[in-house]
């Protein structure tokens, strides 16, 4: 019968506490939950264990995203390395390629991007060795339009993160319907293998993340974490007590 093999050694990743700073209330100081997990990407990228086998996937709006700094310091994979002076080269944050660069920086191609997502994905069975796909996208762009090769992800037991940016029925208004997104959630349910989340604060983002750190690369479980996240800035809540086992159930 066809099986897929699971040789890769389980990855040791960070527990809970590691992530203490996102359990603390921002105060008077507001953020967005794209924000908030930028800055945790940022921190897992540097991870002693985890960081090298993270494998950030961003079809064409980093920048859109806030994660511009990250061209500086992971770069952007590409084999020929840089050929050209890019238009930003005298800026701080410019947009850096980079032979060993660990970005995949797939332009406006959301397909292109989920058959990066499989191939980094399903590592652990044909190359042996985990890898941590962070596919970073505007949320209606994926199940609406992709549907059909996140469930071949899904069949073939793919592991990682997506992350359905702008994610909300107005946050891109001006677009228009093709770029407004109420109802992913609805499809990602479809999914056998896919756990999705709509978080609302700081806390519930650090905690659901570190639960598919752990399923998937310690564990060794088959899953695809969905998690939309938006652009709107509020005051991040303090996290009140022993709450994780009702935010992985989803109960915000």
């Amino acid at each position: 019968m066809p099986q897929r093999t699971d040789a890769a050694p389980k990855l040791t990743t960070p527990p809970l506490e590691a992530f203490s700073e996102f359990f603390e209330s921002s105060g008077e100081r507001e953020a967005s939950t794209m924000m908030v997990f930028a800055r945790m990407l940022t921190k897992l990228l540097k991870d002693e264990n985890i960081g090298k086998q993270i494998v950030p996937i961003i079809p064409d709006e980093a920048r859109t995203f806030g994660l511009g700094p990250l061209f500086r310091q992971c770069g952007i994979y590409s084999h020929l390395g840089q050929l050209y002076d890019p238009v930003d080269s005298d800026t701080l944050l410019y947009y850096r390629e980079s032979k060993d660069g660990q970005i995949l920086e797939e332009g406006i191609t959301e397909a292109g991007s989920m058959s990066s997502f499989v191939a980094a994905g399903t590592a652990y069975s044909v190359h042996s060795i985990n890898m941590i796909p962070f596919f970073i996208y505007y949320s209606m762009f994926g199940f609406q339009r992709i549907g059909d090769l996140i469930w071949a992800a899904s069949e073939m037991q793919a592991k990682g993160f997506m992350m359905g940016g702008t994610a909300g029925r107005t946050t891109l208004a001006g677009e228009g319907l093709q770029h407004q997104d109420g109802h992913s959630h609805l499809l990602a349910s479809t999914i056998p293998t896919v756990k999705s989340y709509d978080p609302a604060f700081a806390y519930e983002m650090a905690i659901i993340i570190q639960d598919g750190l752990r399923r998937m690369y310690t564990e060794n479980e088959k899953w695809i974490y969905y998690l939309t996240i938006g652009n709107e800035n509020y005051p991040m809540p303090a996290k009140p007590g022993d709450v994780n086992k009702g935010v992985l159930r989803g109960i915000y």
